[in-house]
């Protein structure tokens, strides 16, 4: 069974057993999510969501994606910035779809 449900301003396709990362929740470690918000789910698409439909995730840990560099710069005006950014990400494992 497949399904699309959305949280932090993306949609994510998965599927029962799938490892996926997603925004940073408050939730703690090896505790059950619940998304409530499903676009898709096993062939039923909703306008704007699918009635009654649920995906329970359990979130495995909480970390920071690899870091990258930002530098902004305006020719001859001696403007220089650069920062660096690390993502904050929750990983999740898909434990079911509930389509009723």
């Amino acid at each position: 069974m497949k399904a699309i449900f959305i949280t932090g301003g993306k949609q994510y396709y998965v599927s029962v057993g799938d490892i996926i990362y997603v925004e940073k929740l408050p939730n703690e470690v090896g505790s059950t999510v619940k998304f409530s918000e499903v676009v898709y789910a096993d062939g039923k698409a909703g306008t704007p969501y699918v009635a009654n439909a649920s995906v329970s995730c359990t979130v495995e840990n909480h970390g920071k994606q690899k870091k990258i560099t930002v530098f902004k710069y305006n020719p001859k005006k001696k403007y220089r910035k650069k920062q660096g950014h690390r993502q904050p990400y929750t990983k999740l494992v898909v434990k079911s779809i509930d389509v009723k």
